[in-house]
């Protein structure tokens, strides 16, 4: 049993809002709740508190883009996604936490680099079947580990130059669908007690905010400018996991 301090409930409260804010739409800041809540908790433990705040603020995700998504990059990418959670399962006792992190970072510097040398007008990529199962695997991987399934899948999708809504809605679908898909898994591996589920609860009005406020400010957002702070944060956060791995 945890002592929740109020330092440990203004970390998890900022989380929480980063948390919603990335279902209404703004993919770059979700993956700072975990780092955030590490803090102060183990990061393990701290992955689990959080699982059920996705999931409450990915009603509102939902709700928000039920017309707006790519259905065959979901249709690629989720089954693929699934069974990379199967797979964090089966290695969850032997895979270290630092690998994971440190392979989220390098994948989210790699995309960052075709970013850089790509030709402006290099055409858009295909949703294709091949490497969407690669990414998708690899998302649902470190998704379950750590909730850093951010960079690989924005490592797949980007390249497709969607309409950043249409980016959103298949972002906030496709890891809403992990996240249900999650709970099975954490609860096997006791991820779960009454007392992070009632701070869970607790949290989960901050995530709606959160959530609300994403979507309206992705849709405020001029879509050359969305896209460039998606780009812009992947490169800072890929930074920062590497940087964990190695010297944490």
């Amino acid at each position: 049993m945890m002592d929740y301090s109020l330092l440990f409930f203004v970390m998890a409260a900022i989380a929480a809002f980063l948390v919603g804010a990335s279902k209404g739409g703004l993919p770059m800041v979700g993956v700072l709740g975990v780092p955030l809540l590490a803090l102060v908790m183990p990061p393990v433990a701290a992955a689990a508190l959080l699982l059920p705040v996705y999931i409450v603020s990915d009603v509102v995700g939902l709700w928000a883009y039920r017309h707006e998504y790519s259905g065959r990059n979901l249709a690629i990418l989720v089954p693929a996604m699934i069974l990379g959670v199967g797979v964090g399962w089966a290695t969850a006792k032997i895979t270290p936490e630092w690998m994971v992190t440190l392979l989220v970072g390098v994948v989210g510097l790699y995309y960052c680099a075709t970013v850089v040398f790509r030709k402006a007008n290099a055409p858009p990529h295909r949703a294709d079947v091949p490497r969407g199962l690669f990414w998708g695997t690899l998302t649902g991987f470190t998704s379950f580990v750590s909730h850093t399934g951010g960079p690989p899948f924005q490592t797949y999708v980007l390249p497709q130059k969607l309409p950043k809504m249409v980016f959103a809605g298949t972002s906030t679908i496709a890891f809403a669908i992990i996240n249900v898909v999650k709970l099975v898994p954490y609860w096997a591996l006791g991820q779960f007690n009454p007392s992070n589920l009632e701070v869970a609860a607790l949290l989960s009005p901050v995530a709606v905010v959160g959530a609300v406020v994403g979507y309206k400010g992705t849709r405020l957002l001029p879509e050359k400018l969305f896209f460039r702070l998606v780009e812009v944060a992947l490169f800072l956060i890929s930074l920062k996991l590497i940087y964990d791995a190695l010297f944490k």
